[in-house]
């Protein structure tokens, strides 16, 4: 590294037009940053320096150096603060914003369990299923679902989750089981307010308006309504995995299903991600793969 010997030097002295402001700046002697800037000369065989009793100032050749190694210094002080960041242990407020069904059932455990795990972190979160600005509402972090919209967020995907169409096992026995999309004109679907279905056709993703006679913003209200008879719906499988695998709801025309789609955690684009938001997303991302 004796490349780099007098370039912070260089750098502090050029901005500060002090050698002692500089040494002070550096928690450096006098003496030591002209000696490492003195080796840095020699080894550059160009005087970057015009020094008197009373003033500092750069040379011609001094303030195009100048210019490159501003940027060095940044990076290597950039690189300092990311590893720092990640030995740090995570302390303060993080807040944060999640869906309201997949906040209460999966988010929320979580969260309770990294505050247990860093007791010096606290944990302000909104559950909401609006789009909420997070720079302008001072929100550190948002989990979002589904298909992303373009934004200047930086994105990590958590986990997957996967749409089904399910119906009782009595309503299907009653009304017949859709083979085809076209089948499901002939039946009841429950829709929320949105009233789209996403499904694949002749390997092409397609949004498909199913009719019925329930529409409702609420996938628990609509998994209410197919358990008990009313017809088919589409949700994700944290609303109905546990009534598959107990047989109250059966997943049909599975040949149609649309593509798996991420979990994501959003964060506004700083230069720096903070120890604390880093480590509970990573938490959060381990923990969500099982």
């Amino acid at each position: 590294m004796k490349q780099w010997t007098g370039i912070s030097e260089f750098v502090a002295v050029a901005e500060q037009q002090s050698f002692t402001k500089a040494a002070k700046q550096l928690a450096m002697s006098v003496a030591q940053v002209s000696r490492n800037i003195a080796e840095l000369e020699a080894t550059l065989a160009i005087k970057l320096l015009y020094r008197s009793t009373r003033s500092v100032s750069l040379t011609e050749e001094g303030q195009l150096y100048l210019q490159h190694c501003r940027h060095l210094v940044s990076s290597l002080e950039e690189a300092n603060r990311t590893l720092a960041n990640l030995s740090a242990t995570p302390r303060g407020l993080i807040k944060l914003t999640a869906p309201v069904y997949y906040g209460e059932t999966h988010i929320a455990p979580l969260l309770h369990q990294f505050l247990l795990q860093y007791p010096d972190t606290e944990l302000d979160v909104h559950l909401t299923n609006d789009k909420l600005d997070l720079v302008q509402g001072g929100y550190d972090l948002a989990i979002r679902l589904g298909t992303l919209e373009d934004s200047s967020l930086i994105a990590r995907k958590l986990t997957s989750r996967t749409q089904y169409i399910v119906a009782s096992p009595e309503y299907l026995r009653q009304q017949g089981t859709p083979s085809q999309l076209s089948d499901l004109s002939k039946l009841q679907c429950l829709t929320g307010t949105v009233g789209l279905w996403r499904l694949m056709q002749d390997g092409k993703l397609i949004s498909y308006r199913p009719q019925g006679r329930l529409v409702c913003n609420s996938g628990v209200a609509l998994r209410d309504a197919a358990l008990q008879g009313l017809g088919l719906v589409q949700l994700p499988d944290y609303y109905v995995a546990d009534y598959l695998a107990n047989g109250s709801l059966h997943s049909v025309l599975d040949a149609f299903r649309q593509p798996d789609e991420g979990i994501w955690a959003l964060y506004p684009q700083n230069r720096h991600l903070s120890a604390k938001v880093r480590r509970l997303v990573d938490f959060l991302a381990e923990q969500l793969k099982h």
